[in-house]
């Protein structure tokens, strides 16, 4: 076990109900063993979603990073400019406060309630709900509780379960093994704290934790609304952690004998990787820009000395950027050459179509008021992905069905 040393800003839903899709028949059966992840409103002045505010940036100063613009990239075409979003069934629905996601092998779907502690199994040929156990020491309290959920990537052998949680006392990140035979409720085994010491609040408790193409496990945190945690590179607040799954640092991380990978970061829910195995993370801003950035490790992301594109000396611009309105960015997921980006107080889907590390056009919303605060992006393979909504997390206005997980084509 290694030892250290809330979901941030989403507003509120608003009053009112909103407009529903007609769902069609499931369409989620037969996903096998992959183990992967309308109408835009206007920008701001003289930019569009996504677009880049004015930099104030003198040439050459600070860290070019990637371009902020709509560009070809040398590397490859990218997908097309314009894409499409069809709702093809639902996997699941009266879901309460769903936060984490992880498929398993054969096609069903682990999910965590924030609120509840729990974590249940969804068979995905019936939509049928199975609470397979609780996890001990869960501590709900405004944004935090019961978070991220990834598979370790031995779990065909080991059965494992990892978990990021908030205690009384911090957010740390625990396995637990799943016997199947045991009977339901009873099938998770006791929770092995891997790494502790995650700083807590009501707010901008990060809690996104994926595996990396190498294997590695990464944590994205908050800063708990203590900003100048971000900048303190000794502070496990505000950054993206790299670590070993048995919770030690990497061999390789920017600094010898720490998880740390990246910092200057607000509160970081949303971790994706592209084919080429680039890491891209999804940020809530203050009250102006929320971002999506392209990770390169030891790198300084501003936060709270930079919100959005600011073009200052020693810190990386994001690739895109958001109003918080239009936003309020969790989970994301790397699909058919594009990220895809939930919003919680933006209520919609965002794709990002990229060419290499370069935009090939304004970031594209979709669904937008459909079906509520958008949490979690799962990628199936392919042009599928699962959806999970977020309007039972107190800040939504739930309906029936509530919340829910919808599956998606994409292009």
């Amino acid at each position: 076990m290694r030892y250290g040393s809330s979901p941030g800003q989403s507003g509120s839903a608003g009053a009112g109900g909103r407009s529903r899709g007609v769902v069609a028949a499931l369409a989620l059966a037969g996903c096998g063993a992959l183990l992967a992840s309308g109408c835009a409103p206007e920008g701001a002045p003289g930019t569009g979603p996504g677009g880049s505010p004015p930099s104030t940036a003198a040439a050459g100063s600070g860290s070019p990073g990637p371009s902020g613009s709509p560009s070809a990239s040398p590397e490859a075409a990218g997908p097309p400019a314009k894409g499409t979003v069809t709702v093809t069934g639902e996997a699941a629905k009266g879901l309460e406060s769903p936060w984490g996601v992880a498929l398993l092998p054969g096609g069903d779907l682990l999910v965590a309630s924030r609120d509840k502690g729990t974590i249940s199994r969804v068979a995905t040929g019936s939509g049928t709900v199975t609470q397979i156990g609780k996890v001990p020491g869960v501590a709900p309290g405004g944004e935090g509780g019961l978070l991220g959920l990834a598979l370790s990537p031995t779990f065909a052998s080991d059965r494992l379960v990892y978990v990021y949680f908030t205690t009384e006392s911090d957010n740390r990140i625990a396995r637990l093994r799943y016997d199947e035979q045991r009977p339901p409720g009873q099938q998770l085994g006791a929770p092995d704290t891997v790494f502790r010491g995650i700083p807590k609040g009501l707010i901008h408790n990060g809690g996104r934790i994926a595996f990396g193409p190498d294997k590695m496990l990464y944590a994205g945190t908050g800063e708990t609304g203590d900003t100048g945690l971000a900048q303190d590179k000794k502070s496990l607040g505000g950054k993206i952690l790299r670590m070993t799954p048995d919770g030690d640092p990497v061999h390789g991380n920017p600094e010898a004998d720490s998880v740390v990978y990246s910092y200057g970061h607000r509160n970081v829910q949303g971790l994706t990787w592209d084919k080429d195995k680039r890491l891209w993370a999804a940020e809530f801003g203050q009250n102006t820009w929320d971002e999506l950035n392209l990770i390169e490790p030891g790198t300084n992301y501003g936060w709270p000395e930079a919100e959005g594109k600011a073009g200052k000396p020693g810190f990386r611009d994001p690739v895109a950027v958001w109003k918080t309105d239009e936003a309020s960015p969790s989970g994301i997921a790397w699909a058919e050459g594009s990220v895809w980006m939930a919003g919680l107080k933006g209520k919609r889907l965002w794709r990002i179509p990229l060419a290499g590390t370069d935009l090939v056009a304004e970031p594209e919303p979709f669904l937008e008021g459909e079906y509520g605060r958008l949490r979690t992006v799962v990628p199936l393979g392919g042009d599928r992905m699962l959806l999970v909504t977020s309007e039972t997390d107190g800040r939504g206005s739930p309906e029936a069905g509530d919340d829910r997980i919808l599956t998606l084509t994409v292009r």
